[in-house]
């Protein structure tokens, strides 16, 4: 058994362990990332939970099961780039992003002109007006990398010294904030606004930054062929959707015998808009 498979299938028993389950209501039996008042939505989610090995449990009420799933798919991010960052040298850092204060971002490199910009506008009406104070969503999960002294860099040659640079995003001694590398939302089901939330935080990363725009992706559990295209299919906002089993998820959809959910869900993967968890590590790396 590869790493990989072995921490994918580590990630689907610590979700069915923590998060994925079956739960009975008066609605019947049904996975717990299923819609109850969704026909469709229950038989997928029930095949799919089936197939992940999910079993009975209780309900995890909802802000409690967003931060098991962005406490998870943080782990399972770590523990699979760990294995591979030898392709793209440096110090790698995951971490599930805690704080909802929007302007956390401006701890990395490409914004901290945004806390800058907030202090101006703190007592400058107008141009908090023009501005406005949410600068930006707090992402769920972030990847970023520590700054490198010029040592490092030069381990090859001495290509670097202090009379040259001073405003990159790399070196030590150009500055402290470290690089955001990647952003990825975490949505366990994507009913309501859930999608456009995404969409926001891609956009305000793209617009905002002063470098290069990370990796914008997003994770999700949503077993549904039609919501998962409210996120998938666009203009491109986020990189890629990444399904926490999507062989299972095509298996689950193709016994459901429906036709338009499967070729929905083969347009989305065909096209390159939503890919499997086990992707994300290496597509990350790059």
């Amino acid at each position: 058994m590869s790493k990989l498979i072995e921490e994918r299938t580590q990630f689907h028993r610590k979700l069915c362990e923590r998060l994925l389950a079956f739960l009975t209501t008066e609605k019947g039996r049904n996975a717990s990332n299923a819609d109850a008042d969704n026909e469709a939505s229950k038989k997928v989610g029930n095949a799919l939970a089936e197939a992940l090995g999910a079993r009975d449990g209780n309900r995890v009420p909802a802000q409690t099961a967003g931060n098991l799933f962005e406490d998870l798919t943080a782990e399972f991010i770590a523990n699979s780039i760990r294995s591979v960052a030898h392709l793209t040298p440096g110090i790698w850092n995951v971490e599930r992003e805690k704080s909802r204060n929007p302007l956390v971002i401006s701890r990395y490199s490409q914004y901290t002109h945004l806390a800058e910009v907030h202090e101006l506008s703190k007592d400058n009406p107008g141009l908090a007006a023009v501005l406005g104070r949410d600068y930006s969503v707090a992402s769920d999960v972030v990847i970023f990398r520590d700054r490198m002294t010029d040592q490092q860099i030069n381990v090859a040659s001495d290509f670097i010294g202090d009379d040259v640079a001073g405003a990159d995003h790399l070196r030590k001694a150009s500055g402290d904030a470290p690089y955001l590398h990647a952003s990825i939302s975490c949505k366990w089901t994507m009913r309501s606004d859930r999608a456009q939330n995404a969409r926001t935080e891609a956009l305000d990363l793209i617009r905002k930054r002063k470098g290069r725009v990370p990796h914008i992706v997003a994770v999700t559990a949503e077993p549904l062929p039609t919501r998962l295209s409210s996120l998938c299919l666009g203009t491109g906002d986020l990189d890629c959707v990444y399904h926490i089993a999507l062989a299972e998820l095509r298996g689950a959809v193709a016994a459901l015998d429906q036709s338009e959910a499967s070729e929905l869900l083969e347009l989305m993967i065909v096209g390159g808009r939503l890919k499997d968890i086990a992707d994300l590590p290496l597509d990350l790396i790059l």
